[in-house]
């Protein structure tokens, strides 16, 4: 387990993926970048699916909650003050508990990023200068292209400060 620059009649994880052409290991970096970007969406897809079950959940609150439309009450909830009207766009929207079924594919996408991740993990520790590089690229592309997302909003976060160690998160 040294550094190296090997191409040809390297072997990777199994004795099957062994390179014996320039063009099997150029395919073999392509293939390295494109798992690393697969990591990267499996990333993006565990946050869009929880955002998409907080919108669901924060829909489902609104329309529950008086004061929500169709309510009798004319849109108003009276508040703790002295019984003065407050608009319910003020009130919080309560956490939630996933259903079986929602925890169920959260933990599969879990899942599925904790195998990508060890997967490159055990590329990277072949220590071939080439195929870090091509982690690196991969991590590049797929951050370019999965993690564009709208920066600041109501809570002025950014993907990074949601998941500070990125690596470990």
């Amino acid at each position: 387990m040294l550094w190296n620059w090997n191409t040809i009649d390297s072997c990777f994880i199994a004795r099957s993926w062994r390179i014996t052409s320039a063009g099997m290991f150029a395919g073999s970096c392509i293939g390295v970048i494109l798992l690393v970007m697969c990591l990267e969406l499996l990333r993006r897809s565990g946050k869009e699916y929880d955002r998409y079950l907080i919108r669901s959940h924060a829909a489902k609150y609104a329309a529950a909650r008086p004061g929500s439309p169709g309510a009798d009450d004319g849109g108003k909830v009276s508040s703790a003050e002295g019984g003065r009207p407050v608009s319910c766009a003020m009130q919080p929207v309560p956490g939630f508990r996933p259903s079986v079924m929602q925890q169920a594919i959260r933990a599969l996408l879990h899942m599925l990023q904790f195998a990508v991740a060890y997967f490159v993990m055990l590329l990277a520790m072949y220590y071939n200068g080439y195929f870090i590089i091509c982690i690196f690229i991969g991590a590049y592309l797929g951050s370019l292209f999965f993690h564009w997302e709208t920066m600041g909003g109501s809570t002025g976060q950014t993907s990074v400060s949601e998941n500070p160690t990125v690596c470990c998160g």
